[in-house]
């Protein structure tokens, strides 16, 4: 498996996908601290990881789908494009093996980005000279959601993105994904879950509320996300196993 994953990174080399992600992640986080040192100008007494850590997370509400979106139908329509899946099939790899070896070309190329978000972010911290240490838990927490989040979308996202030739449908689902994701806290608690896009902002490790006027940034109990991390995982997996069973019985 680990040379499946390989072989798929190794056709990506000429796609621009690191690039992509880069610029992606770098408008992102870009939007981020500007809104981050904007609140510190205003408000000295927030100059501290919480007001940071909150703003990505419900940026990360908006980019991540598009993102996700992007990486997955870049994997997937080269194969459309060359029309290499029969190719493929005629060796002795298994539809499953290949649906996997995309998945998890994905999600490991997802993961550095979420690594890279974390290094900036501790970076903006020590250059503004946040007195608190760096908290290592809710950087943990706030890659970890993020990744949890980015399993199931990037399996919705491959579900359609193999199963039809047209790759605007798959990116205009991304930027749906990502409306949603941004919009999300708005939404009623009972349909919020319904949506896995929800679920960057709500896994984040750091909560907003206003009270007297005032904006505070609470730390999250760990043991409170803890269900909703489950449903999550739970709703990827169904996912992933049923765009695995429709695409493995495609005829191509």
């Amino acid at each position: 498996m680990i040379r499946s994953i390989w072989l798929e990174g190794y056709k990506l080399r000429r796609r621009y996908v690191g690039l992509t992600v880069l610029l992606v992640m770098g408008v992102e986080m870009g939007w981020a601290f500007m809104a981050t040192s904007m609140s510190i100008a205003r408000n000295p007494d927030q100059a501290s990881w919480e007001p940071l850590i909150a703003m990505t997370a419900s940026l990360n509400g908006l980019f991540a789908p598009i993102l996700a979106a992007i990486c997955v139908s870049r994997i997937c329509d080269m194969e459309h494009k060359g029309n290499t899946w029969k190719l493929l099939l005629s060796m002795s790899v298994k539809r499953e093996r290949l649906y996997a070896a995309k998945y998890g070309c994905v999600a490991l190329i997802l993961l550095l980005a979420c690594f890279v978000q974390v290094l900036a972010l501790i970076g903006f911290g020590k250059i503004n000279g946040f007195e608190e240490a760096v908290p290592i838990m809710l950087l943990g927490r706030l890659l970890a959601g993020t990744m949890a989040a980015h399993l199931a979308v990037i399996a919705l996202q491959q579900w359609l993105s193999m199963a039809l030739k047209n790759q605007a449908f798959a990116l205009c689902l991304g930027m749906l994904g990502g409306f949603i994701g941004m919009a999300a806290d708005l939404f009623p608690s009972a349909i919020r879950p319904l949506f896995i896009w929800s679920y960057y902002s709500g896994l984040s490790p750091v909560a907003q509320s206003y009270t007297d006027n005032q904006l505070e940034f609470i730390a999250r109990d760990l043991g409170a996300g803890l269900p909703m991390l489950g449903l999550l995982l739970f709703m990827g997996l169904l996912i992933y196993g049923a765009g695995r069973l429709h695409i493995s019985r495609q005829e191509v």
